[in-house]
């Protein structure tokens, strides 16, 4: 398991500030099985529709992290938490990007719980880990093919430096097919009471390792 924290600079701003952490040390990435992946494209058409009557930011999971987004300095109609990104392009499109069975499963939860997260090869990692808002120094190639600059922004770094954020993650650490183990962050709401949050976190780690075999270890961290 991975060593992780959040800085102190991030709870003075955000006192309820909170992350799910799950370790899979043993998968096999793929295509999503049938059964899933059959009812998916009908669950994302029924999002899509919902959203001609509603707007993105009256769902309550990116209202709040767009608050999040404030309170640290970042503008977040300039830099939109990845879930409000991903409900914006099914709005559009009627569906996310298919990617592979990790990253298709990922962005269901993130849709589904309406709260951005990263799926990392862990791999590509060393210790230890910490959430916190980004200065100069922190930058990444990132998978939307710009470098991302993550000063004032939400980031995660590592003994290698910046590799993540709730607004999109880098090349280095992304997920392929050939990944075999993983760590997952979850940017749960700050609202969220704990115990909800754990009940959310076991959850999301009992379907992950059922579509990609293996086991996990998870927590939550505030």
């Amino acid at each position: 398991m991975f060593d992780v924290s959040i800085s102190s600079q991030l709870k003075d701003l955000v006192p309820d500030f909170k992350i799910g952490i799950i370790y899979y040390p043993s998968i096999a990435v793929g295509e999503l099985p049938s059964l899933i992946g059959e009812r998916l494209p009908l669950y994302y058409e029924n999002i899509h529709l919902s959203l001609t009557e509603h707007h993105v930011n009256e769902i309550p999971g990116v209202r709040e992290w767009r608050q999040v987004f404030k309170k640290i300095g970042c503008d977040p109609s300039r830099y939109r938490p990845s879930q409000e990104a991903l409900l914006r392009k099914i709005k559009k499109d009627g569906h996310p990007h298919f990617i592979h069975s990790a990253v298709d499963l990922l962005n269901f939860f993130s849709v589904q719980h309406g709260i951005p997260m990263g799926l990392y090869d862990a791999a590509h990692l060393e210790n230890p880990i910490q959430i916190k808002i980004g200065t100069d120094a922190d930058q990444y190639n990132g998978l939307n093919g710009r470098i991302m600059h993550m000063k004032d922004k939400l980031v995660s770094i590592d003994g290698c430096g910046a590799f993540g954020s709730p607004i999109v993650d880098s090349r280095r650490t992304c997920v392929t097919e050939k990944t075999t183990e993983a760590l997952q962050i979850i940017y749960l709401r700050p609202s969220m009471a704990a115990n909800e949050a754990q009940q959310l976190i076991e959850k999301m780690a009992e379907m992950f390792t059922q579509v990609h075999g293996g086991s996990h270890e998870w927590t939550l961290i505030r």
